[in-house]
């Protein structure tokens, strides 16, 4: 499987062919239990992507590169307000932490029960 500049000058060489031959004449060709050949077109497209500069982030653990937080939530139908997991794990909260609520003019606030309440 070509990489980097290779892959790039791999890609001009072969020039106005199919998807698939690209992705073969480019090494992405696996081999199935049967025999038949698998085309790895996501791995060629990171692959491409990756040599014209384009990160897609390492690993691809628990943290999601898709969607920036936008700190609005909305009242759900039934009244609740759903926080939502991506901002608890931000804050390293865990299940069972509880909070008071702090009620303002036009804000909500959730303190930490037990702390110090800093206005």
């Amino acid at each position: 499987m070509l990489t980097g500049s290779e892959l790039l000058a791999k890609v001009k060489e072969l020039g106005d062919v199919s998807k698939s031959e690209l992705v073969r004449g480019c090494g992405y060709v696996s081999t199935k239990k049967d025999g038949s050949e698998r085309l790895n077109f996501t791995a060629f497209y990171e692959a491409l992507l990756e040599a014209k500069g384009v990160s897609l982030g390492e690993g691809g653990g628990a943290a999601k590169a898709g969607r920036k937080l936008s700190y609005v939530a909305t009242v759900q139908g039934n009244g609740n307000l759903l926080v939502g997991k991506a901002y608890t794990a931000l804050l390293d909260l865990h299940p069972g932490d509880e909070f008071e609520i702090k009620l303002g003019r036009k804000q909500i606030r959730l303190v930490p029960a037990g702390s110090v309440d800093e206005e």
